[in-house]
């Protein structure tokens, strides 16, 4: 896990030691603008005659003159001057700047909002998965914001490095992150941070009745794993349950995949890892809020121990479920999850979960599919924007359900013969497994992140998102929880 050495200062840049000074520069009417202090006002004319235009993600890198930093890089701002867009500005800048050495920022900005947005946009960039490369640029290692506003330098460095665990875990190849082995990660992290974990193995599940994260991993000679983490400071007056899919490698079971869409599948256990690390952020940040986390972790094989179609699966807590596609494994997973979690009877659930195809097909690989009861959606979908993570709310239309009968158990874990709405199907099914309030038919409030499309970026880098693992909802749900714990 890399992050940069992180600082501010208010001195002036000129006098940094760093390697690269980062500006910043807009579109205007008159072509171009420059976002930077005035003694760099010099570059403004260089930029025009290099072609330089301020879009996002340009960076443009011109010899200095004088003292300061060797080199000076212009990150184009492009339409967006708010927090987000300086948030993604920097780290697009930082991420090209690989191999560079440190870097000293001197964007100016208008308040301590926009001051972190850029340290965190950069941090964020500085990021690179490395551990089985030969050969690498080495990224950024040190940066330096020069701003006389107030910054949580902290908070920023607890929610790069939460990012940064995240995306390492979904980068790992899945033959070196098995199961047991991604709990034993998650229980050495939740222990760094004071979070206290159980863990459950094979014999551990059979006997306590998690039949979904149990007949998944038939199939594999790794085993299942189920972990429960808890992080409750003194004080807490709010609970909140996060629950997360950890399938470590989706090759559909027996409902086998095509070949090409089992690559990248190493994700599937994106929600899990976002889970974690957001957790231990949480509890590095001494968020006042009690958290439970469930990691519901398992590989999805075929062999001659594997479920089959028509096998019936008793979910935590006795709903029976009858598998007609061992491909839509990960809700048989969360489901055992959810139902353990609201049997504590926590104030909100989240699940987050690599959960459909389906997801990309209706919002695409940058928009998250959220679902659940209206208010926790309204508070996630805040969460979700106040940190430019992009979710989309989605319906569970109450019909559905009748798609998911089964003639020998309560419910199928999807429908087959005809084209279904997957995303909200899934949802609808998720739905069936959160508890109702203690001597109440009102449910739990609930809310559903699937994140298949988001959490790997299979396509070109943007912003301060490389290739592979996004860490994406890491920041929505350390937001979320730190709204939820101030009431």
């Amino acid at each position: 896990m890399n992050v940069p050495v992180l600082a501010c200062s208010a001195g002036p840049v000129t006098e940094s030691d760093a390697d690269v000074v980062l500006l910043a520069a807009r579109p205007d009417d008159s072509g171009i603008a420059l976002v930077a202090p005035d003694e760099y006002a010099w570059v403004a004319p260089l930029l025009t005659t290099l072609g330089a235009t301020g879009a996002a993600d340009e960076l443009t890198r011109i010899p200095a003159q004088g003292d300061g930093p060797a080199v000076v890089a212009v990150a184009g701002l492009g339409d967006r001057t708010d927090a987000a867009g300086l948030r993604v500005a920097a780290g697009s800048a930082v991420r090209q700047l690989a191999g560079r050495g440190s870097v000293a920022i001197a964007i100016p900005v208008g308040d301590a909002d926009e001051a972190e947005a850029v340290l965190e946009g950069a941090a964020l960039g500085a990021y690179a998965f490395t551990e089985y490369r030969a050969e690498a640029k080495s990224p950024v290692p040190a940066i330096t914001l020069h701003t006389d506003h107030d910054v949580r330098v902290e908070r920023v460095r607890a929610i790069a490095g939460a990012v940064a665990r995240t995306k390492d875990l979904v980068n790992t190849p899945p033959a070196d992150l098995s199961p047991e082995r991604l709990a034993e990660l998650a229980v050495a992290a939740a222990d760094a941070a004071g979070v206290s974990s159980r863990v459950w193995d094979e014999a551990a599940l059979e006997a306590d009745g998690f039949g979904g994260i149990l007949a998944v991993g038939l199939g594999s000679s790794r085993g299942p794993r189920l972990v429960r983490l808890e992080y409750a400071p003194d004080g807490a007056s709010v609970h909140v349950a996060l629950v997360g899919k950890g399938i470590t490698f989706d090759s559909g079971g027996l409902s086998l995949k095509p070949m090409a869409s089992m690559v990248g599948m190493k994700s599937d256990m994106a929600g899990a890892a976002a889970v974690l690390s957001a957790i231990v952020a949480l509890a590095e940040l001494g968020v006042s809020i009690r958290v439970t986390g469930w990691l519901c972790l398992a590989e999805n094989l075929p062999s001659g121990t594997a479920v089959r179609p028509n096998d019936v699966l008793r979910i935590h807590g006795g709903t029976t479920v009858e598998v007609l596609n061992t491909d839509a494994e990960g809700r048989l997973v969360v489901a055992d999850g959810l139902a353990a979690a609201s049997a504590e009877q926590p104030d909100a659930i989240v699940d987050v979960a690599t959960l459909t195809g389906a997801q990309v097909v209706a919002l695409g690989n940058r928009v998250a599919g959220l679902m659940g009861e209206d208010a926790l959606v309204a508070r996630t979908r805040a969460a979700a924007d106040a940190v430019d993570e992009s979710v989309w709310p989605m319906p569970l239309p109450g019909d559905l359900k009748s798609l998911l009968k089964s003639d020998v158990a309560d419910l199928t874990n999807t429908k087959l013969g005809m084209t279904v709405p997957g995303m909200l199907l899934a949802g609808v099914f998720l739905r069936e497994f959160v508890g109702k309030r203690a001597d109440s038919t009102e449910r739990i409030p609930w809310a559903h992140l699937d994140i298949a499309g988001p959490s790997y970026n299979s396509g070109g880098a943007w912003g301060f998102t490389g290739s592979g693992g996004t860490g994406v909802a890491v920041r929505t749900l350390v937001r979320l929880g730190e709204d939820l714990a101030a009431g």
